[in-house]
């Protein structure tokens, strides 16, 4: 066996562990658990009644449920999750009709469902939704790796060689850097560098370095060259922001993937919207309304009837399979007619499967958010093309992986990685565009080898409340740390009103007034879910800030990833005489959350607890040095 493949072996074996460790876990929840047990846990809602159901995008149906109990019962549900609406007849079988959630909000839930019709059994009695296993990445990423073990000598075989390090990857020496003038010099290297490859390359995007604008730039001038490429992304929010982007440049994307899964912003990318939008559209659904009229005028028929009877039944049932299997062909034919004039097809990187893609060879695929996505998935879309550009950056967000031995098995490791370690054709964006400079240093120093500088024009910018960086050290102050046992997450109520306190100060010096009519964003970041439910009732509790409305946001460091605010406040909640951070050790998480903010940024943690890291003891002297610490006694009064 080859090492390549030998990889692969080890690969495989790492996804069905994964694979298995998840489906524990939702077993686990889901197993041996009442209604009410379920809702306890966030995957349950129930009862909820229908307030209304219709036609949406692609003819699909949407079911919106609601509630029968306004609560704020905490859930784990989200646009995108893939869920069962079930109704609960007092039976032991549930009659249910799986779906995805296309939108949330406080009580109700909207629902494409999966099936062509309407379930019969809605009014049968109280109605849930339960959240789903969904095994389909799996078995995506499993029989990826199946073909990627049996191939032999052709072209992904060769790619899988360069990118894991055993062959070179190779470059048109007669392609010569191109200064393009909406990019800065680094860009316009890194667009250079791609059109150069003849393998694959890499963009590495630190915060705030332009990577959507170096990437669509650079997709532009693929697709003059090639007439369509593959876009792809670990998250479908990814993709649709790449999505929006060409499509502001006058690219013509189509978007694949479930309706439910797309955001409103580029739903008309969306392929249901766009082959409704066909010309040949209307003849397809009179063709399908046929087609049902005629298998429900033959269903009617009862089972005691004559020769006659059942001929005609026949006829009937005939007649309507001939107009669905027309519906069908002219279905295709409106599909493979959008997908040939496409000029970029976009999917998230599991979609690359998608029926209308896995047949088709692309020159290039694009990967973006490379450095977030597990590589059996990356493997995907690669299969599909002649060479790979990915970008990201590993210093950010790695891939979630549930199980340990997965993860020691090397599923935690990213392409990217791999790829970048080789150092071929990678390309680093050096100028940043969102952090004041307090902000941005550290990170800089530590993750970037101080080679990720600010943009002059950050120099003169001016808003009208305070900027810059602040580190107050909790040690000493009592602030323990505790473990919520039911949901095993760590919380500080200390920690979560002294952060509330500082927060009410900010405003107050800034001014409340000020701050809303600047439009200025806060974001509070706490790692762990206990906490942020803590610091979400403080704020309920003070006029102040409930005054700051949707421009106040509390969430973890994951639910941040990619976006930015003007003042980011960060409570790091771990205070014991152990030392003990937990998952704090993973720096990278600490990375993401400093690099949000734009204007200011405020650091609550005990140095005490956190020096156990050498990350943070390093974190700490820099703000010394810099002279923006202070002690929590200081504010104490």
């Amino acid at each position: 066996m080859t090492k390549i493949k030998a990889h692969f072996e080890q690969l495989l074996l790492a996804v069905k562990k994964e694979r298995e460790e998840d489906r524990a876990q939702y077993h686990a929840k889901m197993m041996h658990t009442t209604f009410l047990e379920r809702k306890d846990q966030g995957i349950c809602w129930y009862p909820v009644t229908i307030a209304k159901n219709y036609l949406g995008t692609g003819e699909r149906i949407v079911i919106q449920v609601e509630k029968t109990v306004q609560d704020q019962q905490k859930h784990v549900f989200q646009p995108g999750s893939s869920v069962s609406l079930f109704v609960n007849t007092g039976g032991k079988k549930l009659k249910s009709a799986s779906g995805v959630i296309s939108q949330i909000r406080d009580q109700k839930m909207k629902i494409i469902l999966n099936g062509e019709e309407e379930p019969e059994w809605l009014g049968e009695g109280k109605l849930g939704v339960n959240l789903l296993f969904d095994e389909s990445t799996y078995e995506e990423m499993e029989n990826t790796l199946h073909k990627l073990i049996r191939s032999e000598n052709d072209r992904t075989t060769e790619l899988a060689k360069i990118m894991l390090g055993e062959d070179q990857a190779f470059f048109n020496s007669n392609q010569h850097h191109i200064p393009y003038p909406d990019l800065n010099d680094s860009q316009s290297k890194a667009v250079s560098t791609i059109l150069a490859a003849k393998d694959g390359c890499i963009v590495h995007g630190p915060p705030g370095t332009g990577k959507t604008t170096t990437l669509v730039r650079a997709i532009r001038e693929v697709v003059a060259l090639e007439k369509q490429v593959l876009v792809t992304a670990p998250s479908n929010a990814a993709v649709d922001l790449l999505v929006e982007k060409l499509a502001l440049k006058g690219v013509d994307v189509l978007r694949i993937g479930h309706p439910a899964r797309v955001t409103p912003a580029v739903v008309d990318n969306s392929l249901d919207a766009r082959i409704a939008a066909h010309p040949e559209f209307k003849e397809l659904k009179n063709i399908r309304k046929k087609s049902e009229e005629l298998r429900k005028i033959g269903g009617k028929y009862k089972r005691n009837f004559g020769h006659e009877e059942r001929r005609q039944r026949k006829m009937l049932y005939n007649e309507a399979r001939k107009l669905k299997d027309e519906a069908l062909m002219l279905e295709y034919y409106i599909t493979n007619t959008l997908m040939d004039n496409a000029q970029v097809i976009a999917c998230t990187l599991v979609g690359a499967n998608h029926t209308f893609i896995k047949d088709r060879n692309f020159k290039t695929v694009f990967i973006d958010e490379a450095g977030q996505a597990m590589e059996p998935a990356c493997w995907i879309p690669i299969m599909r093309a002649n060479r790979v550009v990915m970008a990201g950056d590993h210093q950010q967000l790695p891939p979630t992986v549930k199980s340990l031995e997965a993860s020691r098995m090397g599923l935690s490791v990213t392409l990217f990685e791999q790829f970048i370690e080789k150092n071929i054709g990678v390309n680093m964006l050096k100028v940043q565009y969102r952090m004041h400079d307090q902000i941005v240093k550290f990170s800089s120093n530590y993750f970037y080898d101080a080679a990720l500088l600010s943009d002059d024009s950050l120099a003169s910018r001016e808003v009208p409340y305070r900027q810059g960086a602040l580190f107050i050290d909790t040690a000493g102050c009592g602030f323990d740390s505790k473990l919520n046992e039911k949901t095993r997450s760590t919380y500080n109520t200390e920690e979560a009103e002294f952060l509330l306190k500082r927060l009410e100060q900010y405003v107050a010096e800034n001014g409340l007034e000020n701050l809303q009519e600047s439009g200025c964003r806060i974001g509070i970041i706490t790692p762990y879910k206990a906490q942020n439910e803590l610091v979400r009732a403080g704020i309920k509790e003070r006029e102040t800030l409930t005054a700051l409305g949707s421009h106040l946001e509390v969430n973890t460091v994951d639910a941040f990833q990619g976006q930015e605010r003007d003042v980011i406040f960060i409570g790091f909640v771990r205070s014991n005489p152990e030392g003990e951070i937990g998952f704090l050790k993973d720096i990278r998480r600490i990375n993401v959350a400093m690099t949000r903010a734009k204007h200011y940024l405020e650091l609550i943690g005990d140095s005490a607890t956190l020096g156990s890291l050498q990350f943070y003891d390093e974190l700490v002297q820099h703000f010394q040095t810099e002279v923006q610490y202070h002690s929590a006694f200081e504010f104490m009064v």
